[in-house]
């Protein structure tokens, strides 16, 4: 089947709704914002031969931290396509013309959360990460003294507290959403966003260094449970003050589940040992932009080399080929080499080196990469830290 892909024109909005509502099991009254333009966020749709619409995708509007710098994105959501037409195509045209629109207008990198990876993978995207979470006994969590801090109650304007820790904590990270543009643009009008219900905050001299954002649920029997969206902390001290407020809630909640990111204050309090919680959502990665996603990013600054290798990309033509990359003192450079490469490299390869979760001999093993070079050679694409992701979309 042939399709026709293009933004969304205003009017078509609560169509794109009902596709995605029947594709994945949303309310049938769509929120405000999901009928009306945002800036930043480009809504795409397929329309049939007789302009019926088959299917949507969106280009988030989101940016990503790399190193201390912000990166530009093609980031996906909201892939939805009828079900008479799933398999014929659709998805992948939409996708495409996604990753044209985002590169001409500068993105370097694309990330996703897959319902099915397999679909993905066919168009360049692999996996590079899941979204960390852990269920606790409440009743496990230490409550240990945290000496010099104050936890009082936030109020709505403590939003902004929010924001403030979580990008101290993202701007080293890679991968972690700046959380600037699209649907995080939108104002909460002084009351607290939907599924909030409190926000605890840490200070320490007056200055805050810890949040907990959570929702009560219902109940207090043994089926209650906390659930935290937001735990923050920029301090030691406050991560222990945080925790020990939620070890508080063990007379009304049995348990507490509240997101991971690896490294920071807050996990290493916590008892992970005795989560029985897995990872959440895995998370995809892609180039959209090969020259772009290196230079754009801050690297190690102790890291100095060179590597060349062909790049093949079954999607976005102008990343396939010969490169070469050179990184030294915290900057990279992909430029045309001067002789062909002895290492060819799939884009997903690619992308899994660029996130920091393989090596080049492991890559190879998984045949993404080929030829007669050593592939420990690209081991420095993947001298970043690991990619992470804190955020559903």
């Amino acid at each position: 089947m042939t399709v026709t892909v293009r933004p969304l024109a205003d009017e078509e909005l609560p169509a794109a709704w009902e596709l995605g509502r029947v594709a994945f099991g949303g309310p049938a009254t769509a929120p405000e914002w999901a009928l009306r333009p945002l800036p930043g966020l480009l809504r795409l749709g397929a329309f049939d031969e007789r302009g019926r619409l088959v299917g949507k995708a969106t280009d988030t509007g989101h940016e990503q931290w790399w190193g201390g710098r912000r990166l530009a994105t093609a980031d996906v959501g909201g892939v939805s396509v009828l079900p008479e037409h799933r398999g014929g195509g659709v998805a992948r045209a939409l996708l495409t013309d996604l990753l044209a629109r985002g590169r001409e207008r500068g993105a370097a990198v694309s990330a996703l959360v897959p319902t099915v990876s397999a679909a993905y993978r066919r168009l360049g995207w692999e996996v590079v990460g899941a979204l960390q979470r852990a269920e606790l006994d409440t009743a496990a969590l230490p409550s240990d003294p945290a000496p010099g801090v104050r936890v009082r109650p936030g109020e709505p304007a403590d939003l902004a507290v929010v924001d403030t820790l979580y990008e101290t904590l993202a701007r080293p990270r890679a991968g972690l959403l700046t959380r600037r543009g699209g649907l995080f643009d939108l104002p909460h009008q002084g009351r607290w966003p939907g599924g909030v219900d409190g926000v605890t905050v840490a200070e320490q001299d007056g200055v805050p260094t810890g949040v907990l954002v959570y929702e009560r649920g219902t109940g207090y029997g043994p089926e209650a449970r906390l659930t935290v969206h937001q735990a923050l902390a920029v301090t030691a001290e406050a991560a222990r003050a945080l925790v020990g407020v939620l070890a508080g809630w063990r007379t009304v909640t049995r348990t507490v589940r509240l997101p991971l990111l690896a490294g920071d204050a807050v996990a290493g309090v916590l008892p992970l040992e005795r989560s029985p919680e897995g990872p959440g959502a895995v998370f995809m990665h892609r180039p959209v932009d090969v020259v772009r996603a290196v230079a754009d990013r801050g690297w190690p600054g102790h890291v100095r080399g060179r590597v060349a290798f062909t790049l093949l990309d079954p999607v976005v033509a102008p990343n396939t080929g010969p490169w070469e990359l050179e990184l030294a003192d915290g900057a990279g450079e992909l430029r045309r080499p001067d002789r062909e490469p002895a290492l060819l490299l799939d884009v997903r390869g690619f992308a899994q080196l660029y996130c920091g979760v393989t090596t080049g001999r492991a890559a190879a093993l998984a045949g993404l990469v080929s030829g007669p070079g050593d592939p420990a050679a690209l081991d420095l694409l993947a001298s970043g830290p690991p990619a992470q992701l804190l955020d559903y979309f």
